[in-house]
């Protein structure tokens, strides 16, 4: 029994705290039958006749619990979504977690608790981890590392070099949603709002725009939102992107935070939500799809990919035009 009320480096040195705070905590939330903390590696099945996919990447918030999610979640959520948007089903995880001497065992049991749920949300197993304990002032409390593993049929045909002139871009609703209840929690500008993050799983969206011909690409617009992924295609294609600013889906405290704090929504995170490119005759299907699932209700045709040369042009609501610039500096402290 775990007798701390904080980590200490003693639970990351391999004996008997170690023991206790992987299997009293982290083995007792992941438990599933994939998954045993006494091996060095684990097996998997492959798919039959089906293309895989891995990803990986890692994660650091703070605060580490917000509106809507935590990080725990976060980690899990923001994996499978790159593996999703990939046109995979996302299966397996690995979890790496680094955490701080310090941390409060019960904030660390709730995130673990948490990252737990949102696994069994996304239908995906935790089958093989570690843990290491960083002494205090190191770490931000808590980072976590995840690897993915999904499946695909090799058939498909989906990415960024399938895009061409004359494409919709899409999106599944309202951006922008994460970073500002990210910022919000934060409470550095004494504002309160009720928004909360739209950390989730987009399986939902994704899946069912696998037999839609014309589905060019998929992304999820987190770091650098909307915008940074316009660019991505811009870059990628030497097109234009022309965003329609009154087709955008944002929520109106999203607005009026923006507008206090100077920020633009098109730049902020959102952890829920799908950016799709698809052939004009492919389009309204995406969207009566998405808003048939919950959670695509708000989703939109925001724009098209033109035949000129490559950037990104937002037209605005009163009728004008103003560049959308490729992002440079960090809008606001890493948000995940």
């Amino acid at each position: 029994m775990i007798d701390a009320t904080h980590v200490m480096l003693a639970h990351g040195n391999g004996g008997r705290h170690m023991r206790e705070l992987i299997e009293e905590i982290f083995a007792r939330h992941l438990a599933n039958p994939a998954l045993d903390v006494r091996l060095d590696a684990a097996p998997f099945e492959i798919a039959p006749g089906m293309l895989p996919f891995i990803t990986t990447d890692a994660f650091t918030v703070q605060p580490l619990e917000f509106p809507g999610g935590d990080i725990g979640a976060l980690a899990v959520n923001g994996t499978v979504n790159d593996l999703a948007v990939s046109g995979a089903l996302p299966k397996y995880l690995t979890l790496n977690v680094i955490i701080e001497e310090g941390l409060e065992v019960r904030c660390l049991d709730r995130i673990v608790k948490s990252l737990a749920a949102a696994a069994r949300t996304a239908g995906v197993c935790v089958i093989a981890g570690d843990t290491k304990v960083v002494p205090r002032g190191q770490g931000g409390g808590l980072y976590i590392a995840t690897t993915g593993v999904g499946f695909r049929e090799p058939g498909r045909r989906l990415g960024i070099d399938q895009i061409r002139a004359g494409d919709v871009l899409l999106v599944s609703g309202p951006v922008g949603d994460h970073g500002i209840a990210v910022m919000l929690a934060r409470e550095e500008f004494e504002l309160q709002g009720s928004i909360e993050s739209d950390c989730a799983p987009v399986t939902p969206l994704t899946a069912p725009l696998a037999a839609v011909d014309g589905l060019r690409f998929m992304r999820d617009p987190t770091r650098g939102g909307l915008a940074t992924v316009a660019h991505e295609i811009a870059a990628a294609t030497r097109l234009g992107v022309r965003l329609a600013e009154a087709r955008i889906p944002v929520r109106d405290a999203v607005r009026s935070f923006c507008s206090i704090l100077g920020y633009d929504p098109y730049y902020l995170a959102s952890e829920g939500r799908v950016v799709a490119v698809a052939a004009p005759d492919a389009a309204g299907e995406i969207l009566s799809r998405w808003r048939a699932t919950p959670g695509g209700e708000q989703a939109a045709a925001i724009g098209a990919v033109g035949d000129g040369p490559g950037g990104v042009i937002l037209a605005t609501e009163i009728g004008g035009e103003r560049f959308l610039e490729e992002l440079e500096d960090d809008p606001l402290p890493r948000i995940c």
